[in-house]
């Protein structure tokens, strides 16, 4: 691939959806360059105009790849299956591929976008209540599906595109104090995930825009 072919992810080091992409670019190998983008500062730089023409939804992530650009985390990873089937992220069952979507869209569509940054800053002083609430209501459901469908992983012994979801929601479950107890099938498998390298190097602990404060 040439320099000027390169992809570029458009990334905040602490956004979940973020994250999803960054793993599924280290799982497949694809070399990309990073643009941080700072929901933070400035008010927020996803609302500038430079990237509301990038991503009309103004949030993270965006890639540019093939002289296209995606926004959607699970768009962007199904592209990436597509284009880059190996190693592979969807099983070839029906029944499992089908037990993947259906917790990467349990946790992308049905706890996430619950918690995030634009409906906590509506929530106001209760905002850490609410982001528990959201995700120890998600979990619940999740922990009792992940008994019938795990194996090391999510679903079976191969990593998936919903363990690229997992993570990340477990990371966020930890930064507003949610107690992980109750949950431990979600437990365990978060645990083996985090010991692969793609799962390392894609950490928000280890990126060029964490702060230093956070870093590994």
């Amino acid at each position: 691939m040439s320099a000027a072919a390169k992809p570029i992810l458009y990334s905040y080091f602490r956004s979940s959806c973020s994250w999803r992409v960054r793993i599924a670019l280290a799982l497949k190998g694809i070399s990309y360059d990073l643009v941080p983008v700072n929901l933070i500062k400035d008010g927020g730089q996803q609302f500038s105009a430079e990237f509301k023409a990038l991503n009309p939804m103004q949030q993270v992530p965006a890639l540019k790849i093939d002289g296209i650009t995606l926004s959607q985390s699970l768009a962007i990873i199904n592209y990436l299956e597509e284009t880059h089937p190996n190693p592979r992220l969807l099983p070839q069952d029906p029944k499992k591929r089908a037990q993947v979507r259906m917790i990467a869209d349990h946790i992308a569509s049905g706890i996430q976008p619950l918690q995030n940054l634009n409906v906590l800053k509506q929530m106001g002083e209760k905002k850490m209540e609410w982001a528990q609430n959201c995700i120890m209501s998600g979990f619940q459901a999740l922990e009792q599906i992940l008994q019938s469908t795990a194996g090391r992983y999510c679903v079976g012994d191969e990593v998936s595109m919903a363990d690229l979801c997992l993570v990340p929601q477990v990371a966020n479950a930890e930064r507003f104090k949610v107690d992980m107890g109750p949950y431990p099938t979600i437990t365990r498998i978060n645990k083996a995930l985090l010991e692969l390298e793609a799962f390392k190097t894609s950490h928000p602990s280890r990126q060029p825009d964490t702060p230093a404060e956070l870093r590994a």
